[in-house]
């Protein structure tokens, strides 16, 4: 994790350094900064420094992977890598519900916008349980 946390620091820093740089170009002759331009590049700022801090985080708490230490061969990277679902189908409700949720984004639907974010909630819900079967289910099959 030590080369994520890197890489998304070096770019956190390149974006405040674009942030503070495009503010100044764009002061024009009334003085006055283009916000748009700004406020993405600040707000790209702080998404790409939360994930570099989580990856700082997370890399203090695990052993270094074979990518992280410079005399690692390349044959202890190999093996399973984790567990991927074959087949769901929870990715197309929560693709289905975040439709809906911006639909009503778009037309200004309350409504819509409270039944796709419930339904959103739900999707996660069942993606994140999906394999779960409880911790007092009995080995007894």
């Amino acid at each position: 994790m030590k080369t994520e946390w890197r890489l998304f620091a070096i770019i956190s820093g390149f974006l405040l350094f674009a942030t503070f740089l495009y503010g100044f170009w764009t002061e024009g002759v009334d003085g006055r900064v283009e916000w748009i331009g700004t406020t993405a590049l600040t707000l790209s700022f702080f998404l790409t420094a939360m994930c570099g801090g989580f990856f700082w985080f997370v890399s203090r708490r695990i052993d270094p992977r074979p990518e992280d230490r410079p005399d690692a061969e390349i044959a202890e990277g190999a093996g399973e890598v984790g567990f991927f679902s074959p087949g769901s189908y929870w990715p197309i409700g929560l693709a289905f519900a975040a439709t809906v949720a911006g639909l009503g984004l778009v037309f200004w639907q309350w409504w819509l916008i409270a039944a796709g974010l419930i339904a959103v909630i739900l999707g996660a819900c069942g993606l994140l349980f999906e394999y779960y079967s409880g911790t007092r289910r009995t080995a007894e099959h």
